[in-house]
């Protein structure tokens, strides 16, 4: 793989100064900058150690995007701002690795996925689960047919934030199931596709930032299965976070999510060494950090775009993972 040019548009995303780490340790990258539109924020980031000291600091939003030796940008704004920045990506040619979610603008996000169509871009999001050993394994299960005909999915992804982090997301229908459950219905959806109902849950049980639903549950009604998602945002840590599959001839469940270590594999009938029924097999995984999880994110995004592998999720699955998102926050229907 050749060098390839990066830049990173944006430092505000909770995910920002991890994308950007990645970026700088990848041998097959050169960073070519960062921009900050916020000249608060850049005089931060830049004066506190970590991954920003020392970087390239663009101007302006047109040095960083007129720049032709620039071939992809890593989106990195607050979500409130980040679709109309990853629009100014696209309509100037660059591939965008964009983090998560795709804003609230549903008409809008589908515009700029066509754009990037039209041009050939990629635009790959920010979801480090796709790269998580344990969800990958839960997916070859599937797809293999060995947890047969899937009837449920449950999934918990809670967290604990502040009053002033609740007042930032509480700029966005759904508050924390916007925040945190995207991350779980971009794994649903990959494995059941497109639901035929959507119910949400969406409420203030703290009372701390009543603008700002803190305790959430969305329901995803398919063909034949239910998928129930769960988020807080006041949870003792560590948060529970864990993700349950069942299917006609076994399940899956694996907690915690993040350091994963074991999945419980239970199936209907032992084969190839698994265990059956209350003697269900531990099966261990491959522990990961966060930041190996973006650098994997990195990878393969850098293979897509120098054409070495087809993207690994489709555009048309970027735009589903939202739809489904915004229909629970009842942004889109």
């Amino acid at each position: 793989m050749t060098s390839i040019r990066v830049a990173q548009y944006g430092t505000k995303h909770a995910h920002a100064a991890g994308k950007l780490r990645a970026i700088q340790q990848n041998p097959n990258v050169e960073l070519a900058g960062v921009f900050e539109p916020d000249p608060g924020q850049r005089r931060t980031m830049a004066s506190v150690d970590g991954p920003y000291q020392n970087v390239y600091w663009f101007e302006s939003e047109s040095e960083m995007l007129d720049d032709a030796s620039i071939a992809a940008i890593a989106s990195e704004g607050p979500t409130h701002q980040s679709l109309d920045q990853t629009e100014g990506c696209v309509r100037a040619g660059k591939h965008v690795w964009y983090d998560k979610p795709a804003g609230d603008n549903w008409p809008q996000w589908r515009h700029i996925v066509a754009l990037a169509e039209e041009q050939g871009l990629t635009i790959q999001m920010g979801y480090m689960f796709r790269y998580h050993a344990g969800f990958q394994q839960i997916e070859e299960w599937v797809q293999s047919g060995l947890l047969g005909d899937i009837f449920a999915i449950r999934a918990r992804i809670g967290t604990s934030l502040t009053a002033e982090q609740r007042r930032e997301i509480s700029r966005h229908r759904g508050g924390v199931f916007y925040e945190l459950a995207c991350h779980v219905l971009d794994q649903i959806v990959w494995l059941l596709g497109r639901p035929q109902k959507v119910t949400a849950f969406l409420r203030n049980d703290s009372g701390i930032v009543r603008e700002f639903a803190d305790n959430t549950l969305g329901v995803f009604e398919f063909d034949r299965a239910f998928a129930v998602v769960d988020t807080s945002a006041m949870e003792t840590r560590p948060a529970a976070r864990r993700f349950e599959i069942y299917g006609s001839r076994g399940s899956a469940i694996m907690e915690p999510l993040e350091p994963a270590t074991r999945i419980r594999l239970c199936l209907a009938e032992a084969r190839a060494g698994d265990g059956e029924g209350e003697e269900a097999r531990i099966v261990p995984i491959q522990t990961q950090t966060r930041q190996e999880l973006y650098d994997l994110e990195l990878a393969s995004f850098l293979a897509t775009i120098q054409g070495e592998q087809p993207a690994p999720r489709p555009l048309a699955h970027e735009l589903l993972v939202q739809e489904t998102l915004l229909r629970a926050t009842g942004e889109a229907r």
